[in-house]
């Protein structure tokens, strides 16, 4: 397991390297460890699965991705059986936010792997990702005019360039909620109540409040 692990991600490393700090390989080192501590709590999941699955979740992200066979490519160059690719491949489509359009997870890898990813997109390091992500974007870092979608299609939720602070609220103060594992809802209390007492911090800066 070791050296296909290992295998993986030198052939990862440089795809990442490409992409801004809120997508680059520390973040795929920071959903990997999450990743190993839920995995301390669920003890049916397949450890190989779950943290191939890490390494190979953004590669082929639509945000980035010029060559959506990348993923494809270097599970070709893994010793996996088919079953295992089709499983990894069906564990990262189950992954993404899509605006709350997201697929139903189909096992427990699937499950693991979305909430450790969900984790570095809240708290802290989330906070300092969105401002990231919205900086390599010339994403404006709030506007009072713009109103938090509720309800969107995935192509809604990639067309507009929203502030970074409507993020928030049409993402990540909803995922706290959204955790499907033990362990992930756990870890996700502190760093959602880091959020909402940033949120409040930078308002009252806003109005003056010093």
């Amino acid at each position: 397991m070791k050296e296909i692990l290992l295998t993986c991600e030198t052939l990862v490393k440089e795809i990442y390297g490409k992409m801004d700090a809120s997508h680059d390989f520390q973040h795929i080192e920071r959903v990997y460890q999450n990743a190993q501590a839920i995995l301390q709590t669920e003890q049916d999941a397949n450890e190989l699965i779950v943290l191939l699955a890490v390494l190979l979740h953004d590669v082929s992200d639509s945000k980035y991705a010029v060559d959506k066979s990348d993923e494809e490519r270097i599970l070709k160059q893994l010793h996996l059986s088919e079953q295992e690719k089709k499983h990894i491949q069906a564990v990262i489509a189950e992954v993404s936010f899509n605006g709350g359009n997201e697929l139903p997870t189909t096992s427990i890898e699937a499950e693991i792997v979305r909430d450790a990813d969900r984790l570095d997109a809240i708290g802290a390091v989330g906070i300092a990702r969105t401002f990231a992500y919205g900086g390599a974007k010339g994403r404006k870092l709030y506007d009072d005019a713009e109103e938090a979608r509720e309800a969107m299609s995935l192509e809604d939720y990639r067309a507009k360039s929203t502030a970074s602070v409507t993020h928030f609220y049409e993402k990540l103060l909803l995922l706290k909620d959204l955790m499907v594992t033990k362990k992930g809802q756990e870890m996700a209390e502190r760093r959602h109540e880091y959020m909402v007492q940033f949120l409040e911090q930078l308002k009252q800066e806003r109005d003056g409040i010093l």
